[in-house]
């Protein structure tokens, strides 16, 4: 989700779980090959506890039929072996938004993994060094020669410390892991998107001055004293968005962003949620996406669709191709479309059921059980549980 006149929000909540089992019986799904940018298969170790992972990536430009030379303003960043150390590994997705939202996505992927290699304190203070660099990096970009005034990007970030993962989130992509469990394989979200359906955001960026209405409240053809507007997948097609107290503008419908210096003065900030999660065997891989992918595809069934193939490039692709196809079916346009896809293979029992008490996490609510290894750190604004969409 985006501006009031970018990205559009509908959803279909008819997407259910069974949706994926065309792919598990090996039906290729329709696949768009123009703007298309894939990496190939490739690992790297992670020797402190004997595992590897092993990823793949993929983006998809959007289909824009009024604006054809439209750039692609979804990014991504992989960086292995962060300050040297074969132990810390780091994924992004980034997704612009905006007139200069390519710029954005693009100036944030490079700098905000620059700052963290330079930071001396990462490996100590994870957390401390994940929230500096994003209030870093949105520092920079405002005084970068970009204007992002009316643009910025959405971040989510896996940074793979050991067998420990903190995941950064600002904005509305999302990642999520697969979770075995007996014979399922269910899917955990890593990330809760920002966006005012929380009320926790709500009550935030009111604080601030916004109005939160949707576009047809804006417009007069819904009362714009009812602040209510259901929850987000269901009733996305006219999400409430952000304006300034006396202008029709900037009309985000997220509440945290890089960039975006006008809408920060409502609310719009850059600070991260972070989750942390101890890894164990019965993690098989996890997925940072666009919420190209998520915008019509539940986290459950992308988890459904990636276990079905053993290379995570070919997970990659059928994924974007359902994706695009879907976006096709229920609009005339699609969204930008990025995914990365990480298995863990070959991670032992050591530690299994443990956190990391440095981090003075808690463990939250998860998928309707107790997850000891899972844990959200949101700076500025109270715990909540993560939400799991495992149908």
């Amino acid at each position: 989700m985006g501006c009031a006149h970018g990205k559009c929000c509908n959803r279909d909540s008819s997407t259910s779980d069974e949706d994926a089992g065309h792919h598990q019986r090996g039906i290729r799904p329709y696949k768009n090959k123009d703007g298309l940018t894939q990496r190939s298969l490739e690992l790297v170790q992670v020797p402190s506890h004997n595992f590897t992972l092993q990823y793949s990536s993929l983006t998809q430009h959007g289909y824009y039929p009024d604006t054809t030379d439209r750039e692609n303003q979804d990014s991504f960043c992989i960086k292995t072996q962060i300050q040297g150390n074969p132990y810390v590994h780091f994924f992004g997705v980034f997704d612009g938004h905006g007139q200069y939202g390519a710029q954005c996505s693009n100036f944030v992927k490079d700098k905000l993994v620059e700052i963290l290699s330079s930071d001396p304190t990462l490996l100590d203070d994870p957390l401390k060094a994940y929230n500096s660099a994003f209030l870093a990096t949105n520092s920079e970009l405002r005084d970068s020669e970009i204007d992002d005034a009316l643009s910025g990007t959405t971040a989510i970030t896996v940074l793979v410390v050991g067998d420990t993962l903190y995941v950064a989130n600002v904005g509305d992509s999302r990642a999520v892991i697969a979770v075995k469990d007996g014979d399922r394989i269910l899917a955990e979200d890593l990330s809760v998107d920002q966006t005012p359906f929380r009320k926790d955001e709500y009550d935030r960026v009111k604080l601030f001055g916004a109005r939160v209405l949707s576009v047809d409240q804006v417009e007069g053809l819904k009362d714009p004293d009812i602040q209510h507007w259901g929850d987000e997948e269901s009733h996305g097609g006219d999400p409430p968005r952000l304006w300034v107290p006396n202008g029709m503008y900037p009309g985000t419908a997220f509440t945290r962003s890089v960039g975006d210096s006008t809408a920060e003065k409502i609310g719009v900030i850059a600070v991260p949620e972070i989750s942390i999660v101890r890894l164990t065997p019965s993690h098989l891989f996890f997925v940072v996406a666009s919420d190209g992918v998520f915008e019509f595809l539940s986290s459950q069934t992308v988890v459904n669709m990636a276990t079905a193939y053993k290379d995570p490039s070919d997970a990659c692709t059928a994924i974007a191709g359902d994706s695009y196809k879907r976006w096709l079916e229920l609009e005339n346009r699609t969204d930008d479309i990025t995914i990365i896809i990480v298995q863990i293979k070959g991670l032992s029992n050591s530690g299994v059921g443990t956190t990391d008490s440095e981090v003075h996490s808690r463990p939250c609510q998860t998928g309707g059980s107790m997850n000891q290894s899972a844990a959200i750190v949101p700076p500025l604004m109270h715990q909540r549980p993560l939400e799991s969409d495992v149908g």
